[in-house]
């Protein structure tokens, strides 16, 4: 009984630390918003938060985009990692798609800007052909 109730008390720390970091996507400080993708980098290659990410996903794409857009160079890196990451999550149904559709253009778009830094054109090129793999309902 006692291991049981001790599991469930972590597992509900584990998504408070997850909240925070998705809160603090939409922080003014690049730093803390990525120390929030660098927390979220590692929840999601730890575990499978795929239940906890599906009643979320529309939410953490938004702050997913807006720190895209806002972000240069290492967050928009981490945004990359932390979209694959979230892909694999989502997995091959319509949720997984629906949130590689959302950011497919702004991937592209980080991509193709040669004033993008190298690191993150690269994670944005990894993470297009990883979800495009994983999530896209479209075979073209």
């Amino acid at each position: 009984g006692s291991e049981a109730a001790g599991e469930q008390g972590q597992e509900e720390d584990a998504e408070d630390r997850l909240k925070e970091h998705m809160d603090s996507l939409l922080d003014k400080s690049a730093k803390t918003r990525q120390a929030a993708l660098q927390g979220l980098r590692l929840a999601f290659s730890s575990r499978t938060l795929s239940e906890f990410l599906l009643e979320r996903r529309l939410t953490l794409t938004d702050s997913l985009e807006k720190c895209l857009k806002k972000g240069k160079g290492e967050e928009q890196a981490l945004v990359g990692t932390v979209l694959t990451l979230l892909c694999l999550q989502m997995g091959s149904g319509p949720e997984g798609e629906e949130v590689f559709r959302s950011l497919k253009p702004l991937l592209v778009s980080i991509l193709t800007d040669s004033a993008a830094s190298p690191s993150a054109r690269q994670s944005c090129a990894t993470a297009l052909g990883l979800c495009c793999y994983i999530a896209a309902a479209d075979l073209e």
